[in-house]
């Protein structure tokens, strides 16, 4: 059941984008802010609204 609720956790993780976070920081070697999270956020945004769809 341990496992169950591990994994359950480990995908709401990645849903929810604190997985990206974590590589995030570690990539920049940065600490949690809220200005990082800021800038993480932008920049997903950024990046998922940048290739337009047209029609």
């Amino acid at each position: 059941m341990k496992a169950f609720f591990r994994g359950l956790l480990a995908l709401l993780r990645e849903i929810g984008d604190e997985n990206a976070y974590q590589r995030h920081l570690a990539a920049h070697g940065c600490h949690h802010s809220g200005a990082e999270w800021r800038r993480f956020s932008d920049e997903q945004m950024a990046r998922k609204y940048a290739r337009a769809k047209c029609c």
